[in-house]
């Protein structure tokens, strides 16, 4: 017998949709309070003229392609030109996209979906169950460079076999049964895998355009094809992206925007000066000194809570920052009430652990009296010294020069120069800053170049699980090089667990047990503001930052 649902959320979650879906992203904050009205909260406004947007993008992404990425830059692209097996409504909740409904096994670990009648790629033609075996198997090729690949091999069925080269298609969990109906089978039962299915590294790419275009499939607009309800009519590199309504799309007599122009402006403050003079019609990063006033101007400011956390990785395997003390020291050494307050300039809540309150499991959230570390909302310069004297570093003598490294961004930057200062001023050591464009600055930090550098998370699906990967040993997402046994011990009991009250202690457990080693410098929980024309509605943002424009509206 079979469960047949159309939606599933893994547990009771709350929480409303920072920076990508992705997992990486600039400072931001979360509040305390959130006065604004936001798009879900709004009526649809009745179009009027023409139903064309310009908005503003402050990063370019290193690639829009699905199966490849892990950008949170690239979100506003794939979120709006892609739609996988299932997607995120305006609440934030897991709905059916391509997948019309599914059935669950009883024993939870085979899901068939049944795909919606007529899907089309962008070009016109048929998309089929087909596309989604294509695009996973993809994803599973090491040749791929999928950032996202353990999404994938850590859940389904001989998907890490097939990545290593020991299994093979026929083995691997994934099978297009007929046209419509696609078959994933799990290594074992997963309650959160729905909420695992909105990655967009489960979305479907057209097998034909990527054999016959390699890797530059996603570089122009021709090759660039997709099946959500927008596609890319142009693209002018280092200038802006055009998007247009696909007429292909399943759901194209609901979709109301013709063209929505995505402007690359790097500085904020100058993407800001286009938006109060009517230019452009949204921006997504707000110069932070300017967010109270533009909301007391009632100027379109959208605060939305982020599901994530504002950190600093600490590379765990370079001397001296293997040393746990020496990492407590960093810790207690940073006055993160002063970055919130005088540097980004927004309502927040330090952060003494890495991830972020809105996870509930009846009444209960994940966050509900952790420990704080040692760790206060200002510097404790005593113990910090203490902690650094103790790991062999009195008053910061024979400290090495500490290399703090930050992507460019105008607001990253601040806070980067405060905690060098802090850095300095309470541990006596020295501190070198270095920045680059957020390309070359990821790529070092996935190889581990650097000693400190500016990162930040916002969960892919509304689940813890999308935290706790990011101290698994040797896990692609791992970028502290942390390493704890026990820990990972921890994460695969938490995935396997079905019952939810369990499934929290141990996420609890797994948490404290990491957090008392200070893999990362904890700063706060974040959320997103960026702004929006207030004759402009239907647009929502998830918790992971992914900001859908499929019933955006523009009127008088």
């Amino acid at each position: 017998m079979k469960r047949k649902l159309s939606i599933m959320l893994a547990m009771v979650m709350v929480g409303s949709t920072l920076l990508a879906g992705c997992g990486k992203s600039e400072p931001q904050t979360i509040p305390t309070t959130t006065e604004e009205t936001t798009a879900e909260e709004t009526a649809p406004a009745t179009a009027s003229g023409a139903q064309e947007l310009t908005f503003v993008l402050s990063n370019e992404p290193d690639g829009i392609d699905p199966s490849i990425t892990n950008n949170s830059f690239a979100a506003t692209f794939i979120s709006n030109c892609f739609e996988g097996l299932v997607t995120n409504d305006e609440s934030g909740s897991v709905v059916p996209g391509s997948a019309e409904t599914w059935d669950i096994s009883e024993d939870g670990t085979v899901y068939t979906f049944h795909l919606r009648a007529g899907l089309k790629w962008s070009d016109g033609t048929d998309l089929t169950a087909e596309d989604f075996v294509y695009a996973i198997q993809r994803v599973l090729t090491p040749e791929t460079t999928a950032q996202y690949v353990s999404m994938i091999t850590t859940y389904v069925a001989g998907a890490q076999e097939f990545y290593d080269g020991t299994g093979t298609a026929d083995s691997l969990g994934v099978k297009a049964v007929d046209a419509k109906t696609l078959e994933i089978t799990l290594i074992q039962p997963t309650s959160f895998f729905i909420d695992v299915l909105s990655m967009w590294v489960y979305d479907p790419v057209q097998k034909a355009t990527i054999e016959a275009n390699g890797d530059k499939w996603t570089t122009t607009p021709e090759t660039y094809v997709c099946n959500g309800p927008y596609k890319i009519t142009e693209m002018n590199m280092g200038e802006s992206v055009v998007l247009e309504r696909n007429e292909n799309y399943w759901d194209n007599a609901n979709t109301t925007m013709d063209k929505i122009t995505l402007r690359y402006i790097l500085d904020t403050s100058t993407a800001l000066t286009a938006y109060e003079s009517g230019e452009v019609d949204g921006i997504r990063n707000v110069p932070a000194s300017d967010v109270t006033r533009l909301k007391a101007e009632d100027a379109g400011v959208q605060t939305v809570p982020s599901f994530g956390t504002v950190y600093y990785l600490i590379n765990c395997e370079k001397e001296p920052y293997n040393n746990p003390l020496v990492r407590k020291a960093l810790n207690l050494a940073i006055d993160r009430q002063s970055i919130i307050d005088n540097v980004v300039q927004i309502d927040a809540q330090p952060a003494y652990n890495f991830i972020s309150p809105g996870y509930v499991v009846n009444g209960v959230d994940l966050t509900d009296g952790r420990s704080d570390r040692e760790l206060s909302a200002t510097a404790n310069v005593e113990a910090a010294q203490a902690a650094l004297a103790e790991a062999g570093y009195p008053n910061g003598e024979g400290f090495p020069t500490l290399q703090l490294s930050y992507y460019s961004d105008d607001t990253v930057k601040k806070v980067v120069e405060a905690l060098a200062e802090m850095l300095k001023t309470n541990l006596g050591i020295k501190v070198e800053i270095t920045s680059n464009d957020w390309a070359i600055y990821y790529e070092d930090v996935q190889k581990g170049n650097y000693e400190v550098a500016a990162m930040g998370w916002s969960a892919d699906y509304m689940h813890p699980m999308s935290f706790l990967p990011l101290l698994v040993t040797k896990d692609v997402s791992n970028n502290s090089f942390y390493s704890n046994s026990e820990y990972d011990a921890l994460v695969k009991q938490v995935m396997s667990e079905t019952d939810a009250t369990k499934a929290l202690d141990l996420m609890r457990q797994a948490e404290d047990l990491v957090m008392n080693d200070y893999p990362y410098i904890n700063l706060y929980y974040k959320a997103n503001n960026f702004l929006m024309k207030n004759n402009v509605t239907g647009f929502y943002m998830t918790a992971s930052g992914n900001l859908y424009f499929k019933h955006a509206v523009k009127g008088e």
